[in-house]
């Protein structure tokens, strides 16, 4: 096996990793250059309503019945 260092496939293995490098620049540099981010509005949530729900699913819950029973000793 031959010394990288002296035969110069070190200056090879440099290449590749820096035009790896410069196509990851590039396409972080397109990402965010053309990626338009829009303003979104402030959303509101509307608290009322959303008491009303708790309400109801309480109400259910005081309804509904347990599907399973345990048995009355553990085997």
């Amino acid at each position: 096996m031959q010394n990288p260092f002296e035969s110069g496939h070190i200056k090879n293995y440099i290449l590749l990793y820096a035009s790896v490098v410069v196509i990851m620049i590039l396409f972080f540099i397109a990402s965010t250059l053309f990626n338009d981010i829009q303003s979104h509005d402030k959303k509101k949530f509307d608290t009322q309503k959303k008491e009303k729900v708790e309400v109801a699913e309480e109400e259910k819950e005081e309804v509904q019945k347990p599907k399973f029973k345990l048995l009355d000793k553990a085997y």
